[in-house]
């Protein structure tokens, strides 16, 4: 017998016979590369590339953001810890701009961080300034009956015992829509368009979230499942809007009692990915440049007044177990709402959930 134990050495129905095998092996393998790159898309977390991701791009921009999936067996990488922020002044107070971490760990690291900067031009005045790691905590837009408005929003107020087990942070979200100027999108519901050129908060189906101007940053792919907009870029490649004055009370927003330095706040977006969000008593400038000093590159305005602007994150005493009013915390104390405001029915706005 011939050495030679290929389907040539056969006789015409042992060939038909191991062609038909090799056809059968080559269809499983194919099958199991199918389920694996299903796997990969279906599951796992984000690679985020520097063309397609919440990194920074080759100019040292934040990129446009098109999550890519990796395998779900290679570890989220954290972002690193922030650095600390220098003060607008030449001698800083006592832990200004020194990060502290807060609420709820995740994987056994601290994913929030949160300190305070005093005013540009007022240093009798701080604004609380919270980051953010997009890489491991995992972002949800609230909707609530006012705004956007309706009443069959899986996701609403209150934050659900089960949902409360994980949530790490939660902070406002941005004007009543017909202030906007913008779109709302979420549960595969788009309440009002879509706006090319408006500020966006992106959110998608892994839980990531971004911030860009909307057809240019960012645009519909079938991976977003939220999209939150709210006038245009306040801050854009680092530097903020054109024609930004201090006395202003209504260009970025309608200002209580026509008092310019009252309770604003924003949302960024760092080169490396995270997210920023600072409040306070200030005016647009100030909220732009404590954004750009904070690290953001792009960012815009969520809500404001005293009311509508609020941070808070949330520390039980042992991993798993529900957030509270009692275990949470604001970025500042002189806040007017408390941690307790997302935990409670009657809370009516949008805002933001981040869970790990």
């Amino acid at each position: 017998m011939s050495t030679f134990d290929g389907p040539e050495a056969l006789g015409p129905g042992s060939r038909q016979r191991a062609r038909s095998r090799a056809r059968r092996r080559r269809q499983r393998r194919l099958a199991r590369t199918v389920t694996v790159l299903l796997g990969c898309v279906g599951g796992g977390a984000y690679l985020l590339s520097s063309s397609g991701s919440t990194g920074a791009s080759p100019s040292g921009t934040a990129g446009t953001h098109t999550p890519h999936r990796r395998a779900a067996t290679r570890a989220v990488v954290p972002l690193p810890t922030p650095h600390a922020l220098a003060a607008f002044y030449p001698t800083s107070s006592v832990g200004e701009g020194k990060w502290s971490p807060s609420g709820r760990l995740v994987d056994g690291r601290p994913t929030v961080y949160e300190t305070t900067l005093r005013l540009p031009d007022n240093p009798g005045v701080v604004a609380g300034v919270a980051w953010m790691d997009t890489r491991l905590l995992h972002a949800r837009l609230y909707s609530g009956s006012l705004s956007p408005g309706g009443l069959t929003w899986k996701y609403t107020a209150p934050v659900s015992p089960a949902a409360s087990k994980s949530l790490v942070a939660a902070f406002n979200g941005g004007f009543l829509l017909k202030d906007s100027k913008g779109g709302y999108l979420s549960e595969g519901k788009t309440v009002a368009p879509l706006r090319s050129g408006a500020a966006s908060l992106v959110i998608y189906a892994n839980g990531t979230a971004t911030i860009g101007a909307w057809g240019r940053d960012v645009s519909m792919t079938p991976a977003v499942v939220a999209v939150r907009q709210n006038l245009t870029l306040l801050v854009d490649h680092g530097k903020p809007a054109a024609g930004l004055v201090q006395t202003d009370t209504y260009t970025w927003g309608v200002a209580l009692n026509n008092i310019a330095n009252t309770w604003r706040s924003g949302l960024g977006l760092t080169a490396d990915g995270a997210l920023v969000y600072v409040a306070g008593q200030m005016n647009i400038v100030d909220l732009a440049d404590i954004l750009i000093r904070a690290g953001a590159v792009r960012a815009m305005t969520l809500d404001m007044n005293p009311l509508w602007t609020i941070f808070a994150s949330y520390r039980p005493s042992t991993p798993g177990a529900i957030a509270t009013a009692a275990n949470g915390s604001d970025l500042l104390p002189n806040m007017v709402q408390t941690p307790a405001r997302f935990l409670t029915a009657a809370y009516a706005r949008d805002f933001v959930t981040m869970s790990g």
